[in-house]
């Protein structure tokens, strides 16, 4: 069982706080925000036993994909909060992202705050293939078929690579 209920303002401004924190990013573009949320409600999930924004997410070819994604940056267009440019480049479309205003991080508590950060700091770096590749090696991801949802509950599994919760030698967490 997830556990969650999906929170629409709680994934917006999650959504914006990591546009905010990437936007000047070469490498910054859909996929790696894809990435970026799923990273970050999934380690949220496994330190605390709770998702940040309940949202689900889906296995799609390029990796984990958030159900509610398309309308969270729509409304966050249409709410002059954030711009959306897309670039045809060779045979798909390039999506970038910049923050318009600054995020209201209200709804979001502290210690999931340094979740994010923490997230970002660990894997923003990487460039679309990589970030879907390291993705695809996460055991919530390796669990799923392409088009079903994600279970939260598979965190617990996780190898050390991908591992955010301290555990001590038997495996019990510390």
């Amino acid at each position: 069982m997830n556990n969650k209920i999906y929170k629409s303002e709680k994934f917006k401004t999650m959504l914006h706080y990591i546009i905010s924190k990437c936007e000047s990013q070469d490498n910054f573009g859909r996929v790696v925000l894809h990435k970026l949320l799923y990273f970050s409600d999934f380690n949220n999930y496994e330190k605390f036993e709770k998702s940040i924004s309940g949202e689900s997410y889906i296995r799609k070819r390029t990796g984990p994909v958030p159900v509610h994604f398309s309308t969270a940056i729509t409304e966050l267009i249409n709410e002059n909060k954030i711009n959306e440019i897309s670039e045809v480049v060779i045979n798909y479309s390039k999506y970038k992202y910049s923050s318009l205003a600054e995020p209201n991080l209200n709804s979001i508590t502290k210690k999931e705050q340094q979740v994010i950060d923490d997230t970002i700091n660990r894997i923003s770096h990487f460039n679309s293939k990589k970030i879907s590749e390291y993705s695809h090696g996460d055991i919530p991801l390796r669990l799923a078929n392409e088009g079903e949802s994600l279970n939260y509950e598979a965190v617990f599994y996780r190898d050390p690579e991908y591992s955010v919760r301290a555990y001590d030698d038997d495996g019990f967490r510390i």
